[in-house]
């Protein structure tokens, strides 16, 4: 197994880094949070996690005890998803293989967030038309793209706007999604708001259309997010429910740093949850993208926003916060996050590649490289088999 060249490791186990801290319900033991990772193994038909490795994966990254794991996207309805090969938490037994894999985290002393998924208009519109269902988005026929546009035009599946009742129904099954996923086992859950996903759509003035009640204002364009927010507070507890945002990033075609203006939206969006956590009902832990990652495709610091920071989170909310963006190449930076006693640090492609993470990066232990041509591959090469560096010094 390769390691990283030109990398030298720094021990971390003197910072904040290895410093227990609370989370929700949960006491986690160390802030190496596993960021959520969407990895393509799930059976098709049936969004169903997958029966011979997921648990496996999860388990190898969740035994270093006190382990926070946000889990890889989980669609709560059929509607909500688009790609065959990614889980759902829907059906009898999507929710079974998900059990197994929470039984296996918590047998290890660990913690697991599913964070839950609906994709709009980054889904594919054939597999959708295929199913049935809607190519959904905040606005009619504003696509990601041109190959996009053609690729629902083909399918006629053309992008929907959805309507009020639409949105009630995805609220419902946010709430469905985070029932089961607590009923399964879950510490809580993950509302994924960030990386063109569909709440972010709805945040965001480029994909949102809209001149109803959830589109043209900033308190408009949250309101979906919000709603779906209190729905999870009312339906599990505010302490089990978290929040992925993305402020900075271009992904799916967002505005990211490129509207000076985009800032006010995440503003006042963090406001609201730090107000409802004034009201008593504060949520577990935002959960930030960093400005280092715009964009899914690339390595390291390309396509970085330089000039962009969400150190203006930590003057509003005052709840634990996650962060995540290329630190594990960023020891420096790392150590400086964590010094803002409320941080969290999220780690993601070096997970993968490093199922003992926590502990490599606690004695500043050299990492295994990571294949990125296997991160979505239906095989269990570059899933199950990165060696921990005991193996590798074994081996």
């Amino acid at each position: 197994m390769p390691l990283v060249k030109d990398f030298k490791p720094v021990a971390l186990k003197n910072t904040n880094l290895f410093k227990p801290i609370k989370v929700g319900n949960t006491q986690v033991e160390h802030r190496v949070v596993m960021a959520p990772l969407t990895r393509m193994r799930a059976h098709h038909p049936g969004n169903i996690p997958n029966r011979d490795w997921a648990a496996e994966y999860y388990d190898q990254r969740s035994k270093r005890k006190g382990t926070m794991i946000v889990t890889e996207g989980v669609f709560p309805s059929a509607q909500s998803g688009g790609y065959d090969n990614a889980p759902g938490i829907w059906s009898k037994e999507q929710i079974e293989q998900w059990s197994k894999i929470f039984d296996r985290i918590h047998a290890n002393g660990s913690f697991v967030w599913p964070q839950l998924w609906v994709l709009g208009r980054q889904a594919f519109p054939d597999s959708l038309a295929r199913d049935g269902l809607r190519y959904d988005s905040a606005s009619d026929d504003v696509y990601i793209d041109a190959e996009t546009e053609q690729r629902a035009k083909e399918a006629k599946n053309p992008q929907h706007g959805i309507t009020k009742d639409e949105i009630k129904q995805y609220v419902k099954d946010y709430i469905q999604g985070a029932k089961n996923s607590v009923n399964a086992g879950a510490d809580g859950v993950e509302i994924h708001s960030a990386n063109s996903y569909l709440l972010n759509q709805f945040l965001d003035p480029i994909s949102n259309k809209r001149t109803d009640e959830y589109g043209g204002s900033i308190e408009n364009r949250a309101r979906f997010a919000l709603e779906v927010v209190d729905a999870l507070i009312d339906a599990i507890g505010a302490e089990r429910v978290g929040i992925r945002l993305s402020p900075w990033g271009r992904i799916g075609g967002m505005s990211g740093g490129s509207d000076p203006t985009l800032l006010a939206q995440f503003a006042y969006l963090v406001g609201e949850l730090e107000k409802r956590a004034k009201e008593g009902k504060r949520i577990a832990y935002i959960h930030l993208v960093e400005p280092r990652i715009t964009e899914w495709d690339v390595d390291y610091d390309a396509g970085s926003n330089e000039n962009g920071t969400n150190d203006f989170i930590y003057s509003i909310w005052k709840g634990p916060i996650i962060r995540a963006g290329n630190f594990t190449l960023n020891p420096e930076e790392t150590t400086k996050a964590v010094s803002m006693d409320r941080t969290l640090i999220g780690y993601g492609r070096f997970f993968i590649s490093n199922p003992d993470l926590p502990d490599r990066l606690e004695n500043g232990s050299p990492l295994n490289a990571y294949d990125r041509s296997s991160f979505y591959s239906f095989t269990k090469e570059g899933y199950t088999d990165y060696p921990t560096l005991e193996e590798a010094l074994k081996a």
